[in-house]
């Protein structure tokens, strides 16, 4: 009975590692990882060995995958550690699908911009200025907080502050 390339589990079958048609043996538990992408539990600690395999395509796998545990600092420690040679390296990032970008919307579901106008839907206490910015305050010109949806800054009574997008509309 065929074996997983990564956890050694019975009962593997082959996937195609893109964008070269190499293959290896995945059990269920790592083909799913692989498509959806993995959390950080036990079972990837198998990665700590595949990540030295002498197979390509297995080494190749075993990186993206500890690639995608970045919160996991056991997995950034072992990222650190390995090495693939240049032409393994550009496979496996090749096989990499882009980050979608951050989309920030407001209570109503609309996309927000950099520089749109919004319209407090709450009263809002602003922590360390010592005020508090009313329902239906207007904030123009915002900025959005590139690596977090729920953020954005704007200028309210001449203070920047951060503001939570589930307390605006857009106007």
């Amino acid at each position: 009975m065929p074996t997983c390339s990564l956890c050694h589990a019975e009962d593997a079958s082959p996937v195609a590692v893109a964008p070269r048609t190499d293959s290896v043996l995945l059990c269920a538990t790592c083909r799913a990882g692989v498509e959806t992408g993995p959390e950080d539990t036990p079972h990837w600690r198998c990665l700590n060995d595949a990540i030295w395999s002498e197979d390509p395509a297995v080494k190749v796998l075993a990186w993206r995958l500890l690639k995608a545990l970045p919160g996991a600092p056991w997995a950034r420690d072992l990222l650190d550690m390995a090495y693939l040679d240049p032409d393994q390296q550009a496979w496996a990032e090749a096989g990499i699908a882009e980050t979608p970008a951050v989309v920030h919307r407001d209570c109503n579901g609309a996309v927000l911009q950099q520089g749109d106008t919004v319209t407090l839907i709450k009263d809002l206490p602003v922590k360390g200025a010592g005020f508090t910015a009313k329902r239906g305050t207007a904030v123009r010109n915002i900025a959005l907080v590139p690596d977090n949806a729920a953020h954005i800054e704007g200028r309210v009574e001449g203070q920047r502050i951060v503001i939570l997008t589930e307390f605006v509309k857009k106007a």
